[in-house]
């Protein structure tokens, strides 16, 4: 059972990831993100790697107290939660924003939509006429424009 709660946790995590990078990120907490679209120095980090504390300290709760109900479903959650926050830091900062050089040649269809997908994104310097705000699940029309070229 927690395997399916740790599961579902990190699939859920997509839409809470759009809604939160759509309507916090781009809307109130703007001045966090903004360095993140707008980058005009070489520094390694940006006020944006703020959210790495934001969003993990949910979890951090989560696994302190379901720690203390011998590993339950709250711990699950905090788990799952975890896993995405992970998945994000790799496919994120270090696939789409080369912070590591790692996969920068990469000819794999679904990695590259992802690539594209965030490219669009990142086309928009401001808050307002963003797209793409997801991070695994983008719009069909960047895998079409990959996978259509496999054949």
């Amino acid at each position: 059972m927690n395997l399916l709660i740790i599961l579902l946790t990190f699939f859920m995590m997509e839409a809470a990831t759009w809604l939160i990078h759509k309507y916090v990120m781009h809307g109130f907490l703007w001045g966090l993100h903004r360095d993140h679209h707008d980058r005009d120095d070489d520094s390694i980090l940006e006020r944006n790697d703020l959210f790495f504390a934001i969003f993990a300290t949910p979890a951090i709760i989560l696994m302190y107290f379901g720690a203390k109900q011998t590993f339950g479903y709250l711990f699950s959650i905090g788990l799952g939660i975890t896993f995405y926050g992970i998945a994000y830091f790799f496919v994120h900062d270090i696939f789409i924003h080369q912070r590591v050089k790692f996969l920068k040649n990469t000819r794999n269809p679904y990695l590259l939509a992802i690539r594209r997908a965030h490219k669009q994104h990142h086309k928009h310097l401001e808050k307002k006429d963003g797209e793409c705000f997801g991070f695994l699940w983008v719009p069909i029309k960047y895998f079409k424009m990959y996978f259509k070229n496999k054949n």
